[in-house]
């Protein structure tokens, strides 16, 4: 069994479940590290192990481009490439896609576009991203899929949905004619879409839903939205999806966003605001989100957070984590990129015990009492 559901919160939708892969099984709710070139930025696999990573998140168009689905398929695959023993998903590039528009060109084949590290120019078809994620390694993997911008028209995004689920059924067929090219199982998600548009997305979920997919993904959010639609899609999404299949939320990462987005029924998330934000100095907190690099922490020597037990909490002070960032020391980003992952994987982690003892309401109620004023604001 693939997924398993262990428990449903009484008062709202979150749930708490396993995931079972030959990589390790993985408890439900989760965050994904983002390693999109094969590597988490500034912190080593053993280091995320001691984080409480369970699965990492890999980029197809970046391994595809960098160094190569060939090489990683040579190497034995990405776990052993870089040296991670436990599950990772990959996404299908669909975003990259999206996020490098005047570099492509979408038609119903597929996607061409130039390489953003050399000029040189590649078509990703449905088959070839499942080709490509299959020496990649992943235990997930992710259909090819067309975000669509935010603002759009209906028309544009029901396009952009409709091709989304042509591009997921061919996915779907391919993977199914090379299973016998599996050193182990692999599975594979399929990735809603529709913008906020209420009808769009039943008609994605619906249509996706009637296929075989192991999971589904809910795409396409995050990209300018109002924070209120964003969720009110999410919920309809969760609402529709079936219960015994995991449920993904990709590239939504505000600490306040993903609780929120539990309590719907979200099992899964990805984003990278943790790292990027880390490198650039910022840290995050229970009661705050702090600038580390700001002049008011010249002179504090209290760690970031005291009731943490990050290793950086356990041996530094903002002080030192400030002085290190303006001496573009690479300590300083890794320190402060340690603490913040730990706050995310220790929040999904306290989401999931909060669940199984069937006190989740509580638990969110207290998160959002103490939680940073800026999330007073988040519309839901």
């Amino acid at each position: 069994m693939f997924f398993e559901l262990i428990k449903s919160d009484a008062q709202t939708n979150a749930r708490a479940g396993l995931i079972r892969t030959t990589h390790g099984t993985v408890e439900t709710p989760i965050f994904m590290p983002v390693g999109t070139q094969g590597t988490v930025k500034t912190v080593s696999p053993h280091e995320l192990v001691d984080l409480g990573a369970q699965i990492l998140l890999g980029n197809t168009y970046h391994l595809y481009l960098r160094p190569g689905d060939a090489l990683l398929a040579e190497a034995g695959g990405l776990h052993r490439f870089m040296g991670w023993s436990r599950p990772i998903l990959t996404d299908s590039g669909g975003f990259q896609v999206f996020s490098l528009s005047e570099l492509r060109k979408i038609s119903d084949e597929g996607v061409r576009f130039q390489s953003h590290l050399d000029g040189s120019r590649h078509l990703f078809t449905p088959e070839m991203v499942i080709e490509v994620q299959t020496r990649i390694g992943s235990d997930v993997q992710m259909v090819l899929d067309e975000c669509s911008a935010y603002p759009c028209t209906e028309g544009e995004a029901a396009k952009a949905n409709d091709r989304t689920i042509r591009w997921a059924e061919r996915c779907l067929k391919r993977f199914r004619e090379i299973q016998d090219r599996f050193e182990y199982p692999r599975f594979l998600f399929a990735i809603a879409q529709g913008s906020i548009f209420p009808e769009i997305r039943r008609t994605s979920v619906e249509r996706l839903t009637g296929m075989a997919f192991d999971g589904y993904a809910i795409g396409g959010l995050a990209v300018g939205e109002p924070k209120s639609a964003m969720m009110e899609t999410v919920g309809l999404c969760t609402g529709l999806l079936p219960q015994e299949k995991p449920r993904y939320l990709m590239g939504v990462g505000k600490p306040e966003d993903i609780v929120d987005a539990i309590a719907l029924g979200v099992d899964m998330f990805d984003c990278v605001i943790p790292t990027r934000n880390g490198r650039n100095g910022t840290v995050y907190t229970r009661n705050e989100r702090m600038v580390i690099k700001g002049k008011a922490f010249e002179k504090d020597f209290e760690p970031i957070d005291a009731a943490c037990g990050c290793y950086t909490c356990r041996h530094f002070s903002r002080a030192y984590l400030r002085h290190l960032i303006h001496a573009s020391e690479t300590l300083g980003l890794r320190l402060a990129t340690i603490h913040n992952l730990y706050f995310y994987l220790n929040l999904v982690k306290e989401a999931r015990l909060a669940i199984l003892e069937s006190r989740f309401s509580e638990w969110k109620n207290a998160f959002f009492n103490v939680y940073y004023k800026e999330s007073q604001n988040r519309h839901f």
